[in-house]
């Protein structure tokens, strides 16, 4: 068969699993467990191909030229070209201070190259009108047709009851990566990774990614984990999520995973993300490997806030049985509080023992220690059941379990027939500020209000008669006005001679394959931030120096540009490439139509 277009060069979907079956039939297990990792990363392919984030809040035709606006902005702004209105409203009377705020946004793709190098914020002061350039993150850039979408997150400050204006800036080619100052560390590979910020750092298992420990940041630095041998998996403070078959034979957890299925991790100074999905483990996997309930679970760490959230579903792919289902459990070893602490749907924090008649009807759960005022509370934020009735709300704290010490334990059902396209979902915050018993109540239920109640956003425009004040400087940094020591325009067309020799055939440089991430000049010294689309092609150097062959390495290429002396190719894996990354004429290159669907090709 000759290659000449994209389905010449790959399989189907349907015809993997054909040949999976014809595996199968044949009792060749070694074969088809190579197609069932074929069928995967078709899907990952798929995934990046498809997924949808979401109706945008600012759509791709929601845009003004940046010539538009009043000229100290205008000033201020320059070169960025384009220009999108948001606005925030806050509803429910709460001032908001650095409250996380995200949302999708689409961009029309002949206006931007790339969205995390271009993307700019500004919040507009409310009362001088002076613009302020505001630290944000772009996430999960996707191309989509004739638009790029994104992710987009900040620290909102909002006034009660107002509307606040912030622009978004973007459209400059050359615009390098921001790099904001944050209290968000985070270190470690994979989903084993410790994060922290000025009030907590928090260590992920380097088995399956569920949190292990977590130390509060105050100055005794108390640290909250889990002993013990666990149920033979390592022991961390969260357990969930699990449940029980039927006629109590086994217990199906996630933290029986030997390594999560799936996952993604999105790094960023605003927020950082660690998602983990698939099936829960029997504890002798793989003798029981039932595809009934699929389990997804993200945690979320936020800058300068005192709590981080988890989100999560169990979907029913089948009918299924259980004795028991948990979907949020925490333990402590030691006996590091005093008193336990808990709320319903009124909203009102209590100290001491849950009331008998509310038990089904909790809505916050936690403890505190009534002499260090260390306090951990998990605030429930959404808990809700689609296609199955008789969801509870429990989870009673207990200051004293066997083998441990505190515990909540939130079970859902008991003894219970769960039908298929069954799906309970939750949102929580856990929070980890100190609490004292005048005033710690009030605190609580404030900060639960704001999260039940975030900042409302949308697109909008700029009202008339608004004060546009000059701010200090400009939003440009050095390099990025067009004043860069050498043409950013002449390094770009440079690495277009760069091509990558394993497609022998296709006309492909590594920019429009996607591989560069930023480039940056300082003095006559050009670093260029390279990835590689896999981690099965690691040495850097075949692209920055070579291999002897006919393509231009990028640092040779380079070089010959007139003012370079020195090239530095830094290899950077976050974010991970991804086929949205591709230009069009790489698109074009691999046989890949704008357009065409990989799911109804």
């Amino acid at each position: 068969m000759k290659e000449t277009d994209y389905w010449h060069r790959t399989d189907r979907l349907e015809r993997k699993i054909e040949l999976l079956g014809q595996a199968w039939a044949k009792r060749d297990f070694r074969l088809a467990r190579a197609l069932a990792a074929s069928i995967r990363d078709t899907a990952i392919f798929a995934q990046q191909e498809e997924e949808s984030l979401g109706e945008p809040v600012l759509r791709a035709q929601d845009f003004l030229a940046v010539n538009q606006l009043p000229e100290p902005w205008r000033r201020w702004a320059q070169p960025w070209r384009w220009v999108k209105v948001l606005v925030l409203d806050e509803t429910v009377a709460l001032e908001r201070a650095g409250e996380p705020v995200e949302l999708v946004a689409a961009f029309p793709a002949d206006q931007a190259d790339s969205l995390a190098r271009e993307v700019r914020l500004a919040r507009v002061e409310p009362k001088s009108g002076v613009l302020r350039q505001i630290p944000c993150q772009i996430s999960e850039e996707q191309r989509r047709g004739a638009e790029r979408v994104c992710r987009l997150a900040f620290l909102a400050d909002a006034p009660a009851h107002a509307r606040t204006l912030y622009l978004v800036f973007y459209g400059n080619p050359d615009a390098e990566l921001p790099d904001y100052p944050t209290d968000l560390k985070v270190t470690g590979e994979g989903y084993a990774l410790e994060i922290e910020n000025d009030y907590y750092q928090a260590k992920l298992s380097p088995q399956m990614g569920q949190l292990e420990r977590l130390k509060l940041k105050r100055e005794h630095g108390q640290e909250l984990f889990a002993g013990g041998e666990g149920h033979g998996e390592p022991p961390c403070i969260d357990w969930a999520h699990d449940y029980v078959t039927s006629n109590n034979f086994q217990k199906m957890r996630v933290t029986n995973w030997a390594a999560c299925p799936d996952y993604e991790v999105i790094r960023g100074p605003v927020c950082v993300k660690v998602r983990r999905w698939g099936f829960p483990h029997s504890p002798v996997h793989p003798v029981f490997t039932p595809s009934r309930m699929h389990i997804f679970v993200e945690y979320r760490f936020v800058a300068g806030a005192p709590y981080f959230f988890k989100h999560g579903t169990m979907e029913m792919l089948q009918e299924i049985e259980i004795g028991y289902l948990r979907d949020d459990e925490w333990v402590f070893s030691g006996y590091s509080f005093t008193d336990t602490v808990w709320m319903t749907d009124d909203g009102k924090l209590r100290v001491g023992p849950v009331e008998k008649e509310v038990q089904e009807n909790l809505w916050a759960v936690g403890f505190f220690h009534r002499v260090s005022r260390d306090a951990f509370i998990g605030l429930f934020l959404e808990h809700a059941a689609e296609g199955v009735q008789g969801l509870k709300h429990t989870g009673a704290p207990m200051l004293h379990y066997r083998w441990h010490g505190p515990v909540w334990s939130r079970a859902l059902f008991h003894n219970s027939v769960l039908p298929a396209g069954a799906k309970l979902r939750q949102r929580n915050a856990y929070l980890v500020l100190p609490f004292a018993e005048d005033g710690g109540a009030e605190r609580v239920e404030r900060i639960r209000h704001q999260l039940m109640n975030p900042l409302l956003t949308a697109a909008g425009e700029l009202p008339r008669g608004l004060r546009a004040e000059a701010p200090a400087g400009r939003l440009a940094r050095p390099g990025e006005a067009g004043d860069s020591p050498i043409d950013k325009r002449r390094l770009w067309e440079a690495l277009a001679d760069c091509r990558d020799e394993q497609l022998y055939t296709a006309n492909a440089s590594v920019v429009d394959l996607g591989l560069i991430y930023d480039l940056r000049v300082r003095g006559d010294t050009v670093q260029v931030l390279m990835t590689t689309p896999h981690r099965g092609r690691p040495r850097f150097g075949y692209y920055a120096w070579g291999s002897g062959g006919n393509s231009q390495p990028v640092r040779d290429r380079l070089l010959r540009v007139p003012g370079v002396r020195r090239v530095v190719v830094e290899p950077i894996w976050d974010p991970p490439w991804n086929s949205s990354r591709l230009t069009e004429a790489g698109r074009r290159a691999l046989g890949l139509k704008t357009g065409d669907s990989i799911l109804n090709p």
